[in-house]
């Protein structure tokens, strides 16, 4: 199988529109982590200036004591929130990623399938045997892309199962903690 030079040209351009594609991909996902940082820090920034100004504010321990302990839930809700905009942002840029790679795969399976075709139809006599050799290692590493396919997405939704579990478990033991300095906080005060 030979071929054209339009074959080519036509093979060149699409690959060029896929890696540009791709670092148009790239770019959006570093700003949208730019944007989440310069979010996070503007709000860490004002929140800290708040709590420095209630720290000093405070009359005495106790407030004190109060005024950290009610800083814990937040912080931890906020941390997670945080974590999940990365992760989302992450899983975004990577299953874009991912797309044009199986679309990619996709067409050089046809491509490769398409030659073996036209190759086996131009097999001399006799090499029945060999051809079907070749199909039959085709098919197989065919198989075994897909098997491989199905993996990793089994792996990523194992992942993101897993992240939301200790999200919430997170979330969960920050407000038993904070719950637990409030009645000491409250105990105290007695």
């Amino acid at each position: 199988m030979t071929l054209t030079q339009e074959q080519l040209l036509a093979s060149q351009k699409a690959h060029l529109e896929t890696l540009f594609g791709l670092t148009n991909k790239a770019f959006e996902g570093v700003e949208k982590l730019v944007e989440l940082n310069v979010a996070a820090s503007r709000a860490a920034l004002n929140e800290a200036s708040t709590h420095a100004q209630a720290v000093l504010a405070a009359k005495d321990v106790q407030q004190l004591l109060s005024l950290q302990a009610s800083q814990f839930q937040p912080l931890a809700e906020k941390a997670v929130a945080y974590s999940r905009h990365l992760y989302d942002i992450a899983s975004g840029t990577s299953a874009e990623f991912g797309k044009a790679f199986e679309a990619q795969a996709a067409e050089i399976q046809r491509n490769f399938g398409s030659f073996v075709d036209t190759a086996t139809k131009n097999a001399p006599a006799g090499s029945e045997t060999s051809v079907a050799v070749l199909k039959s290692a085709v098919s197989a590493a065919n198989n075994a892309f897909e098997s491989v396919q199905k993996a990793v997405k089994q792996a990523s939704d194992v992942a993101e199962a897993n992240f939301s579990a200790m999200a919430n478990s997170t979330m969960r033991a920050t407000a038993t903690a904070t719950a637990a300095a409030d009645v000491a906080n409250a105990q105290r005060k007695r």
